[in-house]
């Protein structure tokens, strides 16, 4: 089943990620491309997950993080940095991966 993205990331930070990056830091304008192709690859996704069973984590969200990972030159999965610069609230570090 194909997991949802929510927008409750907020809840988990005593800060808002949102505010730290600068207005006119490029991984905005990235961000906004990125969304708007994932939004038109919406129907697809929906198409490749079953509807019952138990919810993955959202396509959306491990796309923005391999970006991520590539962008920053990142090698390994392992910094939990990736995940929490998603800001899309689904992944949290695994403690036991660590």
């Amino acid at each position: 089943m194909r997991g949802r993205v929510d927008g409750h990331g907020v809840m988990f930070y005593a800060m808002d990620l949102e505010a730290m990056i600068p207005e006119r830091h490029p991984l905005r304008a990235i961000k906004a491309r990125v969304d708007a192709e994932l939004r038109r690859l919406a129907p697809h996704f929906n198409r490749a997950y079953a509807r019952e069973g138990r919810p993955s984590i959202p396509p959306e969200q491990l796309i923005k993080a391999t970006l991520l990972q590539a962008l920053y030159s990142i090698r390994s999965e392992r910094p939990s940095a990736v995940k929490s610069v998603v800001g899309d609230g689904g992944l949290e570090p695994s403690t036991s991966a660590m």
